[in-house]
């Protein structure tokens, strides 16, 4: 078997503009900046970005909460087991279809979220700032449209 080797740009050229490799890192970032922020009320970004989901009046099915997220329906369900485990949803069967469960944000949960929000809108208002060279909104709406 032989070993070819990659020529140093290909390797710098991939490093510099991938971009993957570039959005991967800053979800890192971002995921970790918006960790720290909702560490106090013991909770990370994703479990916000779950209770936000479940904030208003939509109570879905596991699977349709998951195609929202972009996340699989395990990924999904453990989640909802550990936010239900903390008493932040409730987990209801599904009136039309035994197999299926709703989620529901709890009493516990809506307060949660209603502490969250408020740092989420100021740290998301620093975040705008430091990308003040570009347009925050259209990026948001640039990278929803990957699929």
């Amino acid at each position: 078997m032989t070993v070819t080797s990659l020529a140093q740009e290909t390797i710098h050229q991939i490093r510099d503009e991938c971009l993957c490799r570039a959005t991967q890192r800053a979800a890192r970032l971002l995921a970790r900046r918006f960790d720290r922020l909702f560490a106090p009320l013991g909770i990370t970004n994703g479990q916000f970005s779950m209770l936000l989901a479940l904030g208003g009046e939509w109570q879905p099915r596991l699977g349709e909460l998951a195609h929202f997220l972009a996340m699989d329906s395990a990924t999904v369900t453990a989640a909802a087991r550990t936010l239900e485990k903390h008493g932040l949803v409730t987990r209801e069967a599904d009136e039309s279809d035994a197999r299926a469960r709703h989620l529901r944000l709890s009493d516990a949960g809506q307060a949660v979220l209603a502490r969250a929000v408020p740092l989420w809108q100021q740290e998301h208002a620093r975040l705008a700032a430091d990308l003040a060279d570009g347009d925050p909104a259209a990026l948001v709406h640039r990278l929803a449209q990957l699929r």
